[in-house]
């Protein structure tokens, strides 16, 4: 495990846009259980800490910024905005990859766990700054990387298959059927074609390189045909109500 140098600190602090107080803290931020030296010297408590923070100060944005979107609007941008996902690539935009310390064995890891340790250096370090300087400095970090991701219209989709299942139950009292009727292309690039079936509606048709990602594109042409999605706002009929 390479140490993080002055040179290094003062290189984050710049892409961070805060100069921390405890450099010990900003060090223990960056710090995987699987290189700690001693106990409690990782970034783990911090994560939970960071975790909060972020949800207080994205609500608070959201709040602030969809002043006529109702709870169920704000709740599923809200998720969005702090999921895993999200955090990692707003790791990615600042390049913190080559700050992380982790250990041999965790450097051989890829796909979803490496995700979700760049997403959790996020949180550390949203709490890193709000112990340094608080609320409002951590609010300031949140607000710099997040504010542009909040005011994206599609942050107010839902997963189209649960979109499509939860209104059809609500509209219909049935649940949705897949069909896969088709699958073509070479291994290394498929495409499959699905239809998704709701009796008393026309059938809609989704393809795409997986079954699942298919059964999604067949949902959402649902869900805007028949006005529960708008192409551009993503919005629910019971939100425009």
């Amino acid at each position: 495990m390479r140490k993080l140098t002055p040179e290094d600190r003062q290189a984050l602090e710049e892409v961070l846009g805060y100069s921390f107080e405890d450099k010990a803290r900003l060090d223990r931020a960056l710090t995987h259980s699987s290189a700690r030296r001693a106990k409690g010297s990782d970034y783990e408590r911090l994560e939970f800490l960071g975790d909060r923070v972020l949800g207080l100060c994205v609500a608070e944005l959201l709040f602030k910024t969809f002043r006529e979107a109702n709870e169920g609007e704000l709740s599923v941008r809200l998720n969005q905005l702090v999921s895993a996902e999200s955090c990692a690539a707003i790791a990615d935009r600042l390049k913190l990859e080559r700050f992380i310390r982790t250990g041999a064995d965790v450097r051989k890891l890829t796909g979803k766990h490496v995700l979700n340790i760049r997403a959790d250096v996020v949180e550390a370090l949203i709490a890193a700054i709000y112990l340094d300087g608080g609320l409002e400095a951590a609010r300031g970090f949140v607000m710099a990387h997040w504010e542009d991701r909040a005011a994206s219209a599609e942050g107010a989709r839902r997963d189209a298959k649960t979109e499509l299942q939860e209104w059809a139950h609500a509209r219909f009292a049935v649940t949705p059927h897949y069909r896969v009727d088709d699958r073509s292309g070479p291994d290394h690039d498929p495409r499959f074609t699905v239809t998704v079936e709701i009796p008393g509606l026309a059938p809609a048709t989704g393809v795409d390189r997986s079954k699942r990602a298919a059964e999604q594109a067949a949902a959402t042409n649902i869900l805007e045909r028949e006005g529960v999605w708008t192409q551009a706002a993503g919005r629910t009929e019971k939100d425009k109500a």
